[in-house]
């Protein structure tokens, strides 16, 4: 019974590493996609801004409209 707990928990130790390791990495490129994202809001004009939020208006709601949550099927939740 040891050696099976004993195998489980290594298993279970190495896979935690490899899920913290990747937590690393995600964290990372999201830092960097967020500075890179910040230098871009600050390089493009206010007239790019807009075209930009004009073209995502029509896919994501904006944040005053209310809107009610829906199932992945598409139904009301």
């Amino acid at each position: 019974m040891d050696l099976v707990k004993n195998h489980l928990m290594y298993a279970v130790r190495e896979e935690v590493e490899i899920l913290k390791e990747q937590i690393r990495e995600l964290v990372e490129k999201n830092s960097q996609l967020e500075r890179e994202n910040t230098l871009l809001k600050t390089l493009a004009s206010p007239e790019q801004l807009e075209k930009f939020q004009s073209r995502l208006s029509p896919e994501e709601p904006a944040p005053e409209t209310p809107q009610s949550p829906e199932a992945p099927d598409g139904s009301t939740v």
